[in-house]
């Protein structure tokens, strides 16, 4: 498990398996998102596998599947809700982290500067520049 902090109430991971699920909780972690589509992955780390551990360990699951290169403003308004309703820190997960760090930096976008949002991920090489014409956007609101 390589747990990446964005933010002090924000991280993100590649794909987790549910014997991680108890290490997390006990990081302090209060919300689990799983942004990665079951599609892709072999079932013992789908999301519903995943969604038992974290119930048992306490956390409260969301289920937001985010297909790369197809990411919605539905998936953007489901992270920030998550966010929002979280009683505490948040670790969302996909693949690499990728997904999970562009759909956060979506969902702030207008809160933080630009550069910011950008260059926040860029510390654990994640690429968001490709976004920055859509963050700005976002911005403008």
């Amino acid at each position: 498990m390589d747990i990446r902090p964005l933010t002090d109430d924000y991280a993100v991971s590649p794909q987790i398996a549910p014997t991680d699920v108890a290490a997390i909780a006990e990081a302090g972690f209060t919300t689990l998102v799983c942004n990665r589509p079951d599609g892709e992955i072999p079932p013992e780390v789908q999301a519903d596998a995943i969604r038992a551990a974290a119930e048992a360990a306490g956390l409260h699951f969301v289920l937001n599947p985010v297909i790369g290169g197809a990411i919605s403003m539905d998936n953007v308004t489901a992270q920030a809700d998550a966010m929002q309703a979280s009683t505490g820190p948040v670790l969302a997960y996909c693949a690499s982290g990728n997904r999970s760090s562009i759909v956060w930096a979506l969902a702030h976008a207008g809160t933080r500067p630009t550069d910011e949002l950008i260059a926040i991920p860029a510390r654990h090489g994640y690429g968001l520049e490709p976004f920055r014409a859509t963050l700005d956007q976002l911005a403008q609101g």
